[in-house]
């Protein structure tokens, strides 16, 4: 098991889980929910904050671009844009199609998978 910083999000009153509305990922073993561009998962009385971390599974690197069909090139990623923003490492990227899409210059890097919990 990897170990992952998290920490408690404080004043959440949204209740995760099947049904809410918001996006679950498998990560570290357990279901966490894309909620407004954190990693949430439900603890206890309280949800806590992860961040998916940087390693062979998911890179951070410059893979000097990925060429996929989840959005057409001129896309732009960012606040809006329609797909979850995951924090991962130190920055941010997004869920397209089952991946994880780096925004760098202008390209996305493929930043690894991340699978949808069922």
């Amino acid at each position: 098991m990897t170990h992952h910083t998290h920490h408690t999000h404080e004043g959440h009153d949204h209740v995760h889980g099947p049904g809410c509305g918001h996006a679950a990922v498998l990560h570290d073993g357990h279901v966490d929910y894309l909620h407004d561009g954190h990693l949430h998962h439900p603890h206890g009385d309280h949800v806590d904050e992860h961040v998916l971390e940087a390693g062979d599974a998911n890179p951070t690197g410059c893979g000097g671009g990925h060429d996929c069909d989840g959005h057409d090139a001129q896309h732009v990623h960012g606040p809006g844009c329609g797909h979850d923003a995951v924090p991962h490492d130190d920055h941010t990227d997004y869920l397209v199609a089952g991946h994880l899409h780096h925004p760098h210059g202008n390209h996305c890097d493929h930043h690894g998978e991340l699978q949808a919990a069922v």
